[in-house]
């Protein structure tokens, strides 16, 4: 590979024997990919065409989809080309992209399972103000605000890190898409960069959660005190998004671990971790949403029946 074409292309490092599990890896990516755009696309579907799901809670859930199909847009297409090709290269531009959907649309999902933590609040905590509160422009604004944030923070932080046309010093990065190790390819990073980093993480991941927890924890203690009505209606409701929240969590804090603890991974490890987060949120949410709430899981159902039927 020459010198203008690794000051050009960046290399993934992140398979393991690629070229013996090429059509393994393909079928694998392909089937996963297939399965998140359906599963995705029926739950916005069932929002979108029954009346009785044009509520904040499923608007939010519907969104959440379309982050995840947008997620796995910006991710798998280029999958499917690295693991039948010869050399897993990637521009330096598009792999800049691709960072910026990846963590852009990651940190629009905190925000939107922060927007249905409110909802659920006011709807359980407050009932009697739910109507007036959450307004479409309320939901509206969330919605834009969840979308909007993330892009910007992690738009001034790819300005920030790109500021004085820094020169790369490696060309290999050691995973399978652009994600964070692409700071490690620069041959001088600013300290800017890191203390922006804090600042961006504790917007968009650290205060979503925290307000997450909080509305949560009164959620469950105005439930604990009320009827089992209430609470079952706090369990059926609330406990999808905890596990939709816990898992996601667990995900990017490996993906952060990976990406900033010098310790060198083994590649198996690395590539373990780099296919559950780009598999496991933007497939396995619609069906706990799916399953989970039960309006949701009727129209499915039902859906299904009439397929079996015709």
């Amino acid at each position: 590979m020459d010198d203008k074409f690794n000051t050009t292309y960046i290399t993934f490092d992140g398979y393991v024997q690629i070229q013996k599990y090429r059509y393994l890896y393909f079928l694998m990516t392909l089937t996963v990919y297939v399965l998140i755009i359906c599963s995705n696309s029926t739950i916005v579907y069932l929002i979108w065409i029954h009346q009785n799901l044009h509520e904040p809670m499923y608007i939010f859930i519907a969104a959440l989809s379309v982050n995840s199909f947008l997620f796995s847009t910006a991710i798998y297409p280029k999958l499917f080309i690295d693991v039948l090709s010869k050399k897993q290269v990637i521009s330096y531009a598009a792999c800049l992209f691709q960072y910026l959907m990846y963590y852009a649309l990651g940190g629009s999902d905190f925000l939107l399972l922060a927007a249905m933590a409110y909802d659920r609040y006011v709807s359980i905590c407050k009932p009697l103000q739910y109507i007036t509160v959450m307004k479409k422009r309320t939901i509206v604004f969330f919605l834009f605000y969840a979308w909007f944030l993330p892009g910007c923070h992690i738009g001034g932080a790819l300005a920030l890190a790109l500021g004085g046309k820094k020169q790369l010093c490696s060309f290999t990065l050691k995973g399978i898409f652009c994600n964070n190790l692409i700071q490690k390819l620069h041959c001088v990073t600013s300290i800017a960069v890191p203390i922006y980093g804090v600042f961006v993480f504790l917007n968009i991941v650290i205060l979503p959660v925290l307000f997450i927890l909080f509305s949560y924890t009164k959620i469950l203690t105005v439930s604990y005190r009320s009827s089992g009505d209430v609470r079952r209606k706090a369990v059926e409701t609330c406990l999808p998004h905890l596990i939709v929240l816990i898992s996601f969590s667990c995900l990017c804090a490996f993906d952060f671990i990976m990406a900033e603890v010098k310790y060198d991974f083994p590649k198996t490890v690395r590539l373990i971790m780099n296919l559950q987060v780009v598999v496991y949120s933007p497939l396995f949410n619609p069906i706990i949403y799916g399953v989970k709430l039960k309006e949701i899981s009727k129209h499915i159902k039902k859906m299904f029946y009439n397929v079996s039927l015709s």
